[in-house]
């Protein structure tokens, strides 16, 4: 739509017919000497007498241009705007990082799937947190794989499809055979240092304990709940099997009490569907739309226009007045 953005400038539109309304008109008087013989003198030097004062007139194509020209001004000060329809930009609120074990535990063939085949731990991970990146798309997501030690697989980013892409391509063993859970939160809480994001989220998966982190997982867990990061962790493993094979439920519950997150047990791939099911109603959409209008000037219109009128009357007024002189150049030629 157009719009003046200026619009109180229209009260100078009758600016002019109040100045030539209450100002008196310009008046100059001089000093003069009165001679009786003013008539010899005049004819002796061959002049006429003329009169004192000389006020020109104004003629019908000033009359109209000049209050159009006037109002094109005023109009142009009025700074007429075409306003655009609003562009709307969606800013996440949330930054969501995705921790995923891929020690050579997760190879183990002990998941079924929902028609009941085996299939490894990694293949379910896989299938369910595709699904779950599928269902968050106006979060900034973010991978981190984790074996001997965390690794950033994608920053924080709003190209889904690029994360599905690593996650997909992320095999077991790839990190090592043993397990880094503080570290990995230790890498989270460095990434989330540059996010701006109000709201920040974690999710972390593992099938075992930590056997290889420099920082231990409660003191990770500790910082993490300082910087207002909720971790909620998802254990896949075996509870009652011995040694780094062992999933340590009492450390990841833990880690999500420090950090007000939720603890989940998954034993197979519909259970780990309804884990992750749950945590996206636990994290719902979180965002903020931005709005705004485009606006184009449009004062050169108006005033480009009183230009070009000032200019055609100058041009018209020229032209009639070489016609003039010649008319009277022929008519005084013998």
């Amino acid at each position: 739509m157009y719009v003046l953005d200026h619009a109180w400038a229209l009260i100078l539109l009758p600016l002019p017919f109040l100045v030539w309304w209450l100002l008196p008109p310009y008046r100059e008087q001089s000093a003069a000497v009165r001679v009786p013989f003013f008539k010899d003198i005049t004819a002796a030097a061959n002049l006429g007498p003329t009169e004192g004062s000389v006020v020109p007139r104004t003629n019908l194509g000033q009359k109209v241009i000049a209050p159009i020209c006037w109002t094109l001004i005023v109009l142009a000060l009025a700074r007429p705007q075409y306003v655009e329809p609003p562009i709307e930009k969606v800013e996440p609120q949330r930054d969501l990082m995705l921790a995923i074990d891929l020690s050579q535990s997760m190879d183990t063939r002990d998941f079924r799937d929902p028609a009941g085949n085996l299939q490894t731990r990694a293949e379910a991970v896989h299938a369910v947190v595709a699904d779950f990146i599928d269902r968050r798309p106006n979060d900034r997501l973010g991978l981190i794989a984790f074996g001997d030690a965390p690794y950033p697989l994608v920053p924080f980013t709003l190209d889904h499809k690029t994360v599905k892409l690593m996650l997909a391509d992320s095999l077991p063993g790839m990190a090592g055979p043993r397990t880094a859970v503080g570290d990995a939160i230790g890498l989270a809480i460095k990434m989330f240092d540059a996010s701006t994001a109000p709201d920040k989220v974690m999710i972390l998966l593992t099938d075992g304990n930590d056997t290889a982190s420099k920082m231990p997982p409660d003191k990770a867990a500790g910082i993490a709940a300082e910087r207002k990061v909720v971790i909620h962790t998802v254990g896949i493993g075996d509870p009652n099997a011995q040694g780094e094979q062992k999933l340590d439920t009492a450390a990841l519950q833990q880690i999500a009490e420090a950090t007000k997150g939720r603890y989940f047990f998954g034993q197979d791939q519909a259970g780990l569907q309804n884990i992750y099911q749950l945590l996206d109603q636990l994290t719902p959409a979180n965002q903020k739309t931005l709005s705004w209008r485009p606006r184009i000037e449009l004062f050169y219109y108006p005033l480009g226009a009183a230009l070009l009128l000032v200019l055609a009357y100058h041009a018209v007024m020229w032209l009639l007045s070489s016609l003039g002189d010649r008319r009277q150049r022929r008519e005084a030629a013998p």
